[in-house]
């Protein structure tokens, strides 16, 4: 009889060791395991004699990030104003322009703002929306110049009422008004005026070089060199009195600029080193007739007196209206826009808010010569030293290089102003403006298709580009309390 191996270890006297039993009793599985890639062999349970072939989908962003929720673009901080609804991460997107010049891991280096799209795109509703939302952070809005009357609605929304610039209109504006550096002027130090009046001075001259250069006699422009240049600049330091122990500094019209050239004193003269008035009067001609068109051409009456209006600068927006002036013709409007820039560059330590500048139209000003396109980059450069945000709204890229011919010193200063901006908001356009994203803007393929198709699919998407980083942003409006104050088609519905 065979024996167990428990019986033949008792017969020797020994006992075979048991196994202990647990402590707790084993818990279940919570999950089952998987089934082999054949299934299981049995029947009716899907075993298969060889593996499936592998399938291949194809997808655009906007359907991977089904699939793919966690692959978004770089998160940007949640300040500022929310402006709508980022489409690769379905997350708000938000616009800080200081914000991000602070924050040192975004690339933005300035706050500039340039706005780029087709007509009927949404442009002005986003510069509106914008506005809007930036106003609960203690910003104020200056309107340097509206055509087409298109702020006028929220304007009035706010209890504001734009000022209307025009022929027969009863508002004046001084562009050579000094604003608030003249005051409390005989209380300063020399070195103290020396530098302030630098500061107003150059300001000045380089309108005055800007309205002057921007007239034509037949096909040429009138040329405003250093001679022109020292000439305008004795002239007023010789009407602000700013080279004498003057308690004050006076403030002075073009008009007086015209005189001045017309009846010089002896002492000009002699300041600018011409042998006789004869000679001053013959050399200076062209330079008289031009100022003189200034005062009594379209502008007579309007930028030729002292300023007539008292802005509310605790308001959070103004407007300066130029509707009026649209049917003198563009460059009427573009050398209102130089003017309105320089006063409002005057008057920027008037309010101690942070402001927003919106100049609208702005191909209408560069399309003025060299002088007019250095005015408006001396007004870019300067935001990172005056605190303010610029928005230069514009149809196409392609709209700065109307600024000269091909090559000229103009058409380069308008191409170097698309870089003083580092964010761009780029609505759709057109496929033949396509060329134009890539060699001004420098934005690659995928950029340029983004504008010209996604964009172009419904009313408020744009592209926003943050330094490189590119977000498809479409734009959330309130129905009830945005929507009517940014809807630019009423005019067309009347």
């Amino acid at each position: 009889m065979a024996r167990s191996i428990n019986r033949l270890l008792a017969d020797f006297g020994h006992t075979l060791p048991t196994k202990p039993s647990p402590e707790q009793p084993k818990l279940p599985r919570e999950f089952t395991s998987a089934p082999p890639w054949r299934g299981k062999p049995a029947r009716g349970a899907g075993w298969v004699a060889s593996r499936p072939a592998v399938k291949r989908y194809q997808m655009t962003s906007d359907q991977a990030g089904v699939f793919w929720p966690f692959l978004t673009a770089s998160p940007l901080p949640p300040t500022g104003a929310p402006m709508g609804t980022d489409m690769s991460n379905g997350a708000t997107f938000y616009v800080d322009p200081h914000g991000w010049v602070l924050n040192d891991s975004i690339p933005v280096t300035n706050p500039n703002i340039f706005v780029f799209g087709k007509p009927g795109r949404g442009k002005s509703a986003w510069v509106k929306a914008f506005l809007n939302r930036m106003f609960a952070f203690g910003y104020q809005a200056l309107i340097l110049g509206d055509p087409k009357d298109e702020y006028e609605l929220m304007c009035l929304h706010f209890g504001v009422e734009p000022f209307a610039i025009g022929p027969g209109m009863p508002t004046r504006l001084n562009p050579l008004d000094p604003g608030p550096l003249a005051s409390n002027w005989g209380q300063l130090n020399r070195d103290e005026q020396e530098r302030r009046s630098a500061v107003i001075f150059g300001r000045w001259l380089v309108l005055l070089r800007s309205l002057i250069g921007s007239q034509s006699i037949g096909d040429r422009k009138v040329a405003v060199g250093p001679t022109e240049e020292q000439v305008l600049k004795a002239v007023l330091v010789e009407l602000t009195h700013t080279n004498s122990d003057s308690r004050e500094l006076r403030p002075i019209v073009i008009p007086q600029v015209w005189q001045q050239l017309h009846s010089p004193s002896d002492a000009l003269i002699a300041e600018l080193r011409y042998p006789d008035r004869h000679t001053f009067l013959d050399d200076t001609r062209l330079l008289r007739d031009a100022v003189a068109q200034l005062i009594s051409g379209v502008f007579a009456g309007i930028f030729d007196a002292p300023t007539t209006v008292t802005i509310d600068w605790n308001a959070p927006i103004q407007s300066l209206s130029l509707s009026r002036l649209m049917p003198l013709g563009d460059d009427a409007v573009g050398m209102a826009l130089m003017c309105l820039n320089s006063w409002g560059t005057a008057m920027r330590q008037v309010s101690g808010r942070r402001r927003i500048n919106v100049r609208d139209e702005v191909w209408r000003q560069l399309r003025l010569g060299t002088g007019a396109v250095s005015s408006f980059d001396a007004d870019l450069r300067l935001s990172r030293s005056h605190g303010d945000i610029e928005i230069a709204n514009a149809h196409k890229p392609s709209d700065y290089l109307g600024a000269g011919h091909a090559g000229s010193q103009a058409q380069q200063i308008a191409k170097d102003l698309l870089h003083l901006g580092d964010i761009k908001v780029l609505f759709g356009q057109d496929a033949e403006v396509a060329d134009d994203l890539e060699q001004l803007l420098d934005l690659g393929p995928v950029a340029r298709d983004i504008v010209t198709g996604w964009a172009m699919g419904g009313k408020g998407r744009a592209l926003i580009a943050v330094g490189p980083r590119l977000h498809k942003v479409a734009l959330t409006l309130h129905p009830d309390l945005e929507l009517p104050l940014t809807d630019t088609n009423q005019k067309l519905q009347t």
